[in-house]
Formats: C-alpha cells, sequence, structure tokens
C-alpha cells in the first residue's frame, strides 16, 4: 500500500505573486466558514463545512510568492470513525516558474491511502484546488464545487 502524501499540481500564466495572494484568499476559494487570518506567518483560522469538518490551521513558513504551509492544530471530522487523522499534518503550496508559467505544487503531507477520509478528503482537495483555487487564479473568482 502507498504511503505517498495526496499532492496536486496546477499550471497558470499568471504570475507567481497572483497565485500566492489567491492562496492566501482562504475564504474565496476553501467553501465553508473561514474565522480568523492567513495572510501573516503564526496566523491562524478555523475551517468548518456544516457539521461534518472543523480543522484549524497555523500559518508556518510563508516565503512570498515561493511558499505557504499551514500546520493543521485540531480537527474533527465528523462522518469518520478516525475524525482527528488532519491533526498535525501539514498543507503545503509549493509556487515556482516553470517554461514561463506558474506551477502550484499542492500537498497535503499525511494525508496518506491509509487515512480513512483519503478517499473523501483528496477528492475534496481535488475539486477545491484544481477547480475553486483554478478559477480564482485565473478569473479572479473561485468556483462553487460543493
Amino acid at each position: 500500500m502507498s504511503t505517498k502524501d495526496f499532492s496536486l499540481t496546477i499550471i497558470v500564466e499568471q504570475s507567481p505573486e497572483v497565485v500566492f495572494n489567491a492562496v492566501n484568499n482562504v475564504s474565496e476559494w476553501w467553501q465553508g466558514e473561514i474565522i480568523g487570518k492567513s495572510h501573516q506567518l503564526n496566523d491562524e483560522f478555523d475551517y468548518r463545512m456544516m457539521d461534518f469538518h472543523f480543522s484549524k490551521q497555523k500559518v508556518v513558513e510563508l516565503i512570498p510568492y515561493k511558499k505557504i504551509v499551514w500546520l493543521i492544530t485540531d480537527s474533527n471530522l465528523s462522518s469518520f470513525t478516525h475524525n482527528q487523522e488532519w491533526t498535525g499534518t501539514k498543507v503545503i503550496f509549493d509556487i515556482s516558474i516553470v517554461d514561463n508559467q506558474t506551477e502550484l505544487t499542492f500537498t497535503h503531507a499525511g494525508l496518506t491511502p491509509q487515512f480513512q477520509c483519503y478517499g473523501d478528503c483528496s477528492g475534496a482537495w481535488s475539486e477545491l484546488v484544481g477547480k475553486s483555487l483554478y478559477s480564482l487564479i485565473t478569473t479572479g473568482k473561485g468556483k462553487k464545487v460543493f
């Protein structure tokens, strides 16, 4: 069984600055309720999607136009028996220039196929990053995916 962290990459024409700012504009692409801040190192924010998902993120690395890392300090995925699987994992956004385009590699470090929520969580990240965040970067408006 694979232990590889969930990861996906999107490529856009926009600058690393546009990508970085879009990622930090969490409430425009991650659907649900966002309370708190996500723009500076050590900022913390809560995410809630109805009654089935709660997580608390802390910005632990922030390199302008290159990298953003959130540490999940608390979680409750109520539809799963192992409802705190996200706690202690990291959400990583790596931004780089490749062939005159901007590449955003999203990794949820610790979210592996062994996680009970892997199928649902990886599917949700694919929609949120691959569609909503992509839309925010390319059009200025996130896309409702749920």
